[in-house]
């Protein structure tokens, strides 16, 4: 059975810093492009960052360029989302999963629906 697992969200004030992780179960992680999504109150879930099966390449949302980084390590079955300069539009339940249909993430990155193995999500909430 495949399962992710999202931990590492909180409450944090404007610019400080958060990491979140993901961890899988029951498949081999290597053979997956991994993504991290996010769904605030009232909208709908969009893609944040997306690292590649291959060569560990990543791909992100515009608006959080530059702040977050998204990292694997295969061996532990792990991918974490480093997030820096935190704003208050970043809050929102965050969550990993794994892309069905291709290693190699796109740019911008796949819709929803390429993407399967939803974890429960993390709840992550910065105050201004």
């Amino acid at each position: 059975q495949v399962q992710f697992v999202e931990s590492g969200g909180g409450l944090v004030q404007h610019g400080e810093s958060l990491r979140l992780s993901c961890a899988a179960s029951g498949l081999t992680l290597d053979d997956y492009a991994i993504g991290w999504f996010r769904q605030a109150p009232g909208k709908e879930r969009e893609g944040v960052a997306c690292i590649s099966a291959s060569d560990g390449s990543a791909v992100y949302l515009d608006s959080v360029k530059g702040r977050f980084t998204i990292s694997r390590d295969n061996a532990r079955k792990t991918v974490s989302l480093q997030m820096s300069s935190l704003k208050s539009e970043d809050t929102a339940v965050y969550y990993c999963a794994a892309n069905t249909m291709r290693r190699r993430c796109l740019e911008p990155m796949s819709a929803r629906y390429e993407y399967d193995y939803w974890g429960q999500g993390t709840q992550v909430t910065v105050s201004s």
